[in-house]
């Protein structure tokens, strides 16, 4: 994939580049064509998300529609809660 035309808020990626490869993330936003910001909550927290190229991630089916809508509704939305969402694709994936 190399746009971000297909990409939601809140799809579950993993980095298959650089420092983070092989961790799970969450897009918190789509920035351009090219680039989307991730978070994790542990490693990259919400107060300073990574901005990553749309290629140096494997995009799962999994959209978190929970964090997509606490985003868009501008709820508080703290790094706990993201590493819990994110506990069973750390497990599973």
């Amino acid at each position: 994939m190399e746009t971000t035309n297909d990409i939601n808020i809140g799809q579950v990626v993993r980095s298959k580049a650089g420092r983070d490869k092989g961790k799970v993330f969450i897009i918190n936003s789509i920035i351009d064509e090219q680039y989307v910001s991730i978070v994790d909550g542990k490693y990259r927290k919400l107060s300073n998300p990574k901005k990553k190229k749309i290629r140096h991630l494997v995009i799962y089916n999994s959209i978190l529609k929970d964090f997509k809508d606490k985003l868009e509704n501008n709820e508080k939305i703290n790094n706990a809660y993201v590493r819990k969402i994110l506990e069973p694709f750390n497990k599973e994936i």
